[in-house]
């Protein structure tokens, strides 16, 4: 790893305005920007809130002439009056099951469809592991589980025991099902593996979705993403005369055969379709004499938007998640562009902000198959997805282990402030796949996440998260956010400054993909 350039003149250390931190919070998490839901009137508001910001802070458009850049998707609402039928059985939409489609077709239906149980739905040569060996799942309904074994089983030696993989995330699990050939996937919900509460899977499934287009519509994608509750699994598995709590067992062994369940599911996904588009939002400050090697430091701006539930209006006003990330973005845009003449950083920074991140790190995806320069130019992504907005705390949560030199960059700047780097208290909870910077990731670029979501505020996961009570509160300290945009600016001024490339450090298909840029 690279050191800073000697002839570097010193930068000012950062200084938090914590007047225009609130103002940019406050508005952004205000009900008149109506939760952020892409395509909707509060994007409208959101981003011409964030380019007017980078216009005044005298930032370049990012792309090309713009600040803007689309993102075409498409708006799926699903009819929510659906319900799923197996067997003798019959569930209600919300209560005991989610459905979706990322297909771009008015309607989507199981009828009369086999289903086939197949444990994690992991196929994972690396672990020896392939819950879809010797079964065939075309055109049918699987229903798996969340997580992988290695978190079942707490076993270190089964995937990477308590830390979850990719293989755990829900992503995955669709993608994996769509290679297979299946129609339909329903994922048993449970909350200790999934990280979250059914209300969760609930207010995230519900709503409109989003997604990217392919020119096939996403035909190659699975027909129906679905959940449903462990006590409609329980039922599910009971009316196919199995116990679903042995088979949970049973799957996290070496060896377990899937199995039919001898039952059919019937379900009719109506969709109303939007074809549209939303827009990344992201000012340059060009580097003064590595202007074509850049750094990228980004939050999503969207949140869940609003339902009408009960007759009555609910917006998810996102205050924490990520208006909190997004304020802290311009914070350091503003500090970046103060500094002058031989402080001036000397690599070209980006501050962006993305759309729909919490349908799927969409927008991420689309600047990471669409960057304004090529991946190889692109040093390092930093990433806030929620800052702690209570009082300051003596460590830094890192994310992952052993899986970039950037980590070392964090240990150092935490060390400056006197603080220490604390692992990821819950690694079980996949947080490395689950914000922006994995879409990056997955072009090879490495990064660092800062997030702080229910680890200084232990009642945030169960009553705030993806909720309404994320919202802004006059009374936060914000001595979190002071010290964490401080240690950022630290990490981004040696970065903008030295000729660094940070690399992978475990063989992954991120190591891989970077090496094909020659890095």
């Amino acid at each position: 790893m690279g050191t800073a350039l000697l002839c570097h003149a010193q930068a000012a250390p950062f200084k938090f305005d914590e007047a225009s931190y609130r103002t940019d919070v406050q508005t952004l998490a205000s009900d008149e920007f109506e939760g952020r839901a892409p395509l909707s009137h509060g994007e409208k508001l959101t981003v011409e809130y964030l380019e007017s910001a980078y216009k005044s802070m005298g930032l370049k458009p990012a792309f090309g002439d713009s600040y803007r850049q689309s993102v075409p998707m498409a708006k799926i609402t699903a009819d929510q009056n659906m319900q799923l039928k197996v067997g003798k059985l019959t569930f209600s939409n919300g209560n005991e099951f989610t459905a979706r489609t990322e297909q771009v077709e008015p309607s989507v239906t199981l009828d009369n469809n086999d289903m086939v149980f197949v444990g994690y739905g992991i196929n994972a040569p690396e672990y020896q592991w392939n819950d879809y060996a010797n079964v065939d799942v075309k055109g049918k309904t699987v229903i798996l589980l969340v997580n992988d074994p290695g978190f079942a089983t707490q076993d270190p030696n089964v995937f990477k025991g308590n830390a979850m993989t990719y293989y755990g995330r829900w992503t995955y699990k669709y993608e994996e099902a769509a290679r297979q050939g299946a129609k339909a996937v329903f994922i048993v919900h449970e909350t200790a593996p999934a990280a979250y509460g059914w209300n969760v899977v609930q207010n995230s499934n519900t709503n409109s979705k989003f997604t990217l287009v392919d020119k096939n519509n996403n035909r190659s994608h699975i027909g129906v993403m679905g959940w449903i509750q462990h006590a409609t699994a329980q039922k599910i598995f009971a009316e196919a005369g199995f116990d679903y709590d042995q088979l949970k067992l049973k799957a996290a062994k070496p060896g377990f055969k899937s199995l039919p369940l001898k039952l059919k599911a019937s379900l009719k996904l109506d969709n109303q379709i939007e074809l549209a588009t939303s827009y990344n939002v992201a000012g340059l400050l060009p580097g003064s004499t590595q202007a074509d090697e850049w750094l990228v430091m980004h939050a999503h701006w969207d949140h869940l938007g609003k339902t009408l539930k009960d007759g009555k209006t609910h917006i998810y006003n996102g205050a924490v998640d990520n208006a909190s990330g997004v304020a802290g973005v311009l914070q350091l845009g503003r500090y970046f562009k103060s500094l002058k003449g031989d402080a001036a950083p000397k690599r070209s920074m980006l501050f962006a902000t993305f759309t729909a991140e919490e349908t799927g790190l969409i927008g991420a995806q689309y600047f990471a198959e669409n960057p304004p320069v090529a991946t190889k130019q692109l040093v390092s992504f930093l990433n806030i997805d929620g800052m702690n907005v209570g009082k300051g705390v003596d460590y830094i949560l890192r994310y992952g282990e052993n899986v970039s030199e950037l980590e070392q960059y964090l240990d150092d700047a935490a060390k400056a402030q006197g603080r220490t780097v604390k692992a990821d208290p819950r690694p079980q909870n996949g947080l490395m796949f689950r914000s922006d910077h994995f879409a990056l990731a997955q072009q090879g670029v490495p990064g660092l996440m800062f997030m702080s979501l229910g680890d200084t505020d232990p009642d945030y996961i169960a009553h705030k998260y993806h909720q309404q009570a994320d919202d802004y509160d006059p009374n936060w300290n914000l001595g979190g956010v002071s010290q964490d945009l401080s240690l950022i600016s630290d990490i981004l001024n040696k970065l903008a400054n030295n000729n660094d490339w940070p690399k992978w450090l475990e063989e992954s298909d991120f190591k891989k993909r970077r090496a094909k840029d020659g890095l």
